[in-house]
């Protein structure tokens, strides 16, 4: 399973990809992301890295422009978006 690194590395590239098509902003879901590098375990049951998604996610907030579109009550769950604001290209 993908760990806290990998998923920071696909968080990088969608912002950078955002920035290259001077975007606003990017938004990304947990449950995307997971897709997108692999993360999700192949039988009902299984230990899953979605926390370790989730703590990526957050981590890259760290001084940046964002802001949470959704999440749960619990906070790690598949459904929690942010979104991350973008500098304004000169």
């Amino acid at each position: 399973m993908p760990g806290v690194m990998e998923f920071r590395k696909e968080i990088l590239a969608l912002i950078e990809r955002a920035a290259n098509q001077k975007r606003a902003h990017v938004e990304i879901n947990a449950g995307e992301l997971h897709r997108s590098v692999g993360g999700y375990p192949p039988k009902p049951g299984q230990t899953h890295s979605m926390p370790s998604c989730c703590d990526a996610m957050r981590d890259e907030c760290v001084g940046r422009k964002t802001e949470i579109i959704y999440q749960t009550d619990s906070g790690n769950s598949a459904s929690l978006t942010i979104r991350y604001y973008l500098p304004k290209a000169e």
